[in-house]
């Protein structure tokens, strides 16, 4: 099933176990291409890592950490610590707050440079993250597709993700879908969401 880059909902985009809203576009064009060089520019990127079958990875796409505290977050075998929020990444932090409803204390943000780069199947299930817990992911720049497929019954979903725009993964999505960013060699232009998320303190 594909949903369409003119589809502006805040209903449930899954059929079941789970929910998935996307609020389409958030942001004035003119505002969400600022915030995009302010991101390229200001956010303290790192090549992302990983540990996979005990050899360490690291990615072309990059990363960058930030939260209300020092939180450490560890997820493909590697711990991260948060840095804190700057004034822009709180203020679109409130923003999403206020759309959604729902309260975020760090953010995960993700540089993709053209089309060539992505992320592969996977879920959000890291034992840091508050179970059932919503992630608000917030895009800017390339309009890239993003795709779900269930874990048991494979069935896929799949949507253009504009710049400016907002969607929101809660409730036992996690447990039930996967998601990825698939590659397109026919986008040349960078992507960055960020992906506003609670952490759960020991």
């Amino acid at each position: 099933m594909d949903l369409f880059n003119d589809t502006y909902s805040s209903t449930n985009l899954l059929p079941y176990d789970g929910t998935v809203n996307y609020f389409g576009t958030i942001l004035h064009p003119n505002d969400s291409g600022l915030y995009l060089n302010h991101l390229l520019q200001q956010i303290q990127w790192e090549n992302d890592r990983a540990i996979i079958f005990g050899k360490l990875i690291t990615t072309k796409r990059k990363v960058a950490w930030y939260g209300s505290q020092e939180f450490e977050y560890t997820y493909s075998n590697i711990t991260r610590k948060a840095l804190p929020w700057t004034k822009q990444l709180l203020g679109l932090k409130q923003l999403v707050e206020a759309k959604t409803g729902e309260q975020f204390n760090s953010c995960l943000l993700n540089l993709y440079h053209n089309g060539e780069e992505g992320m592969a199947w996977h879920s959000d299930a890291e034992k840091d993250l508050k179970k059932h817990g919503a992630i608000a992911s917030l895009s800017f720049g390339a309009a890239r597709k993003f795709a779900f497929k269930h874990k048991v019954s494979k069935a896929t979903i799949s949507l253009v993700l504009e710049p400016g725009s907002l969607l929101v993964m809660k409730g036992t999505t996690q447990d039930y879908w996967l998601h990825r960013l698939p590659p397109s060699k026919r986008i040349a232009e960078p992507r960055i969401n960020l992906t506003f998320r609670t952490i759960v303190s020991n």
